[in-house]
């Protein structure tokens, strides 16, 4: 785990959020963070080669039965982060060119220190997360991801195996930039190139930083 100290910034974003969540308990909504990520997603992001550049709906899981540590590491990038003093929030996904290649982004801003203690918990759900198996063929297991140099501080995981019978693999990386929470999933059939998801990572990281 990349540990640095640091606050960061995210929003709700009507109209580019799909399945996004709502706000929990402790949370309000800042019209002004909106209005700011609103700004942020209207730009090209500097995605890897072979990306649309055209942001689509929030990403989804691809399973729907899942351990609970599981489901809440993978929740922020497809718009459901922890609602407790979010500010804003925004979650949309990115086509890739390789077989089944997509790349989810979800920003979430919290008030007072609050990202730090959710990337904790998010961290140890991820580090409890070990196993992901349907009746329907998916059967995935993690694996540590290193993520160097990413946000403030950062952790990653890789899931690989089978979805629904299919080779399949996904990488989930989780920073906070600041006052922000930054989720990444790059997904793909058979595999997922890890350089290519430090790319997606880094872009998504400067969506908040600029």
């Amino acid at each position: 785990m990349n540990r640095k100290p640091g606050i960061v910034a995210c929003a709700l974003l009507t109209g580019l959020l799909a399945g996004c969540g709502g706000g929990g308990a402790g949370s309000f909504l800042d019209a002004q963070a909106m209005a700011q990520l609103r700004e942020v997603l209207s730009k090209e992001p500097p995605l890897p080669d072979g990306f649309t550049v055209r942001p689509e709906q929030a990403w989804r899981m691809p399973f729907a039965q899942a351990d609970r540590n599981c489901v809440a590491m993978l929740e922020p990038a497809g718009g459901r982060p922890p609602g407790q003093s979010l500010t804003a929030q925004a979650a949309v996904s990115y086509q890739g060119y390789g077989l089944g290649e997509q790349a989810g982004v979800g920003l979430a801003r919290y008030a007072g220190h609050e990202a730090a203690g959710h990337l904790d918990d998010l961290a140890g759900a991820m580090d409890d997360c070990r196993h992901v198996h349907t009746s329907n063929g998916t059967d995935l297991r993690l694996e540590p991801f290193e993520v160097d140099d990413a946000g403030d501080e950062a952790v990653g995981a890789r899931m690989r195996g089978r979805l629904n019978g299919y080779p399949y693999a996904m990488d989930v990386v989780l920073s906070r930039v600041g006052d922000t929470l930054v989720s990444v999933v790059h997904t793909g059939m058979n595999d997922v190139d890890a350089a290519r998801t430090r790319k997606v990572v880094e872009a998504a990281i400067s969506m908040v930083s600029t």
